[in-house]
């Protein structure tokens, strides 16, 4: 395999998940007993240009279907984020009623309805119908495609955008170089772009292995994506460290030949990535072994429930909690259920471990539960705040990552 970005010989394993369904691939009650499409989740890292990436085995119109069950605005604090994103960036880019805004999947118009509010043009780019649909319904103008080189030359024949936003979608892309020369192509010479996307280094250091999964094609760090921008024409000027998604980075860029001073944020990042050796491969040597000690942990645990007959069940029907099962090989007989509020998802099944997925009132309705596991644990305090009636019955809350914790 070559690196998708330099087109280097990949040689060094990150880490080996074994075989797992796509993790947004949710089962219908008529398809559970066919058999589901599986695919290998190695993680290689490239020493040329330090993207990790993994190896790849499935299609990005396999993954993103027209019953994608991805809803952004699931999440409330995911909503507060994109809101208090479209007030900052307003002020910063001094944007108004003549600007023009354009989000790359741009999901059920979780943000971009933000931007209609305050009456500033935008557009949503968005491949799956589902999400289309519903951002269409309040009143964004969505067109259906995935975003490259061929979709920005057609769309900045027209006019070209004064902010591309790209949230967690830059992870997702299977083309890369051809996504970043889209961004060029479409971004008007004063523009600017901001991606947001988890950070590599808070995935090695928090033990994130359960964020890998087959629709996250990179893994970044803002060395790698200083290379990727580089080469398309771009430069990062400007860099934000977020607590979404476990700990990521919003990074604004703009045309390399634009003359925009490069602030501090992006030198002290980028210098102390350096330091804790993101271009060295010691630090991407062990990460195997520590997966492997959590998901002993994390199967012991459900065992010892199993043995002493306690009712087990899960809040959030997650990739990441699909990456987490698959990987330990848990299946529906140490947990009764899942519940989750995203109603594409209810009434379905979990890919490969086939869990019921379940609204959240059915919480309500059981006698006792001792634990809920919560497969999102980077909005574990939202969820927690949420269940807050089951602690009288002495639930415990329960997270795998980064280590076995029970609250």
């Amino acid at each position: 395999m070559k690196c998708r970005h330099c087109n280097s010989k990949l040689e060094n394993e990150f880490i080996d998940l074994g075989n797992a369904p796509p993790s947004n691939n949710y089962v219908s009650q008529d398809k559970l007993k066919l058999q589901e499409k599986s695919y290998p989740l190695r993680v290689m890292v490239c020493s040329n240009c330090w993207l990790v990436q993994t190896e790849d085995f499935s299609d990005a119109d396999e993954l993103f279907t027209d019953e994608y069950a991805y809803f952004s605005s699931t999440s409330i604090s995911f909503l507060e984020h994109a809101k208090n994103y479209v007030s900052e960036i307003t002020k910063f880019l001094k944007l108004n009623q003549n600007s023009f805004v354009v989000e790359l999947a741009s999901n059920d118009g979780y943000l971009l309805k933000n931007f209609v509010e305050l009456g500033i043009p935008c557009l949503g780019i968005e491949p799956t119908k589902s999400t289309a649909n519903v951002s269409r319904q309040k009143g964004i103008e969505t067109i259906e495609e995935f975003f490259g080189i061929d979709c920005a030359k057609k769309l900045s024949q027209a006019k070209k955008a004064d902010l591309i936003i790209g949230n967690n979608v830059y992870a997702h892309v299977p083309d890369i170089n051809d996504f970043t020369a889209g961004i060029k192509e479409l971004l008007s010479p004063d523009g600017t772009v901001t991606l947001e996307f988890p950070h590599l280094i808070e995935l090695i250091q928090n033990n994130q292995f359960d964020t890998i999964y087959h629709e996250h094609y990179s893994y970044l760090s803002l060395f790698s994506v200083s290379q990727i921008f580089n080469k398309a024409g771009l430069k990062i000027y400007k860099v934000d460290k977020l607590q979404t998604h476990g700990g990521s980075l919003r990074i604004y860029g703009c045309h390399k030949e634009k003359d925009m001073m490069i602030d501090k944020s992006y030198k002290d990042l980028i210098n102390k990535e350096i330091k804790l050796g993101i271009n060295d491969i010691n630090l991407y040597k062990n990460f195997n072994k520590i997966a492997e000690k959590i998901k002993d942990e994390f199967y012991k645990f459900l065992i010892d429930c199993k043995e002493k007959d306690l009712f087990v069940c899960a809040y959030g029907a997650a990739a990441k909690g699909n990456t987490l099962l698959n990987y330990c090989g848990i299946k529906d007989n140490l947990i009764n259920f899942v519940c989750d509020a995203a109603e594409a998802k209810q009434n379905k099944f979990l890919p490969g471990s086939k869990i019921p997925i379940v609204h959240p009132d059915v919480l309500k309705n059981e006698k006792k539960i001792d634990f809920v596991i919560i497969f999102p644990w980077n909005i574990a305090d939202e969820v927690i705040a949420k269940l807050d009636f089951l602690k009288a019955n002495g639930t415990k809350f329960v997270m795998a990552i980064p280590k076995l914790t029970i609250i």
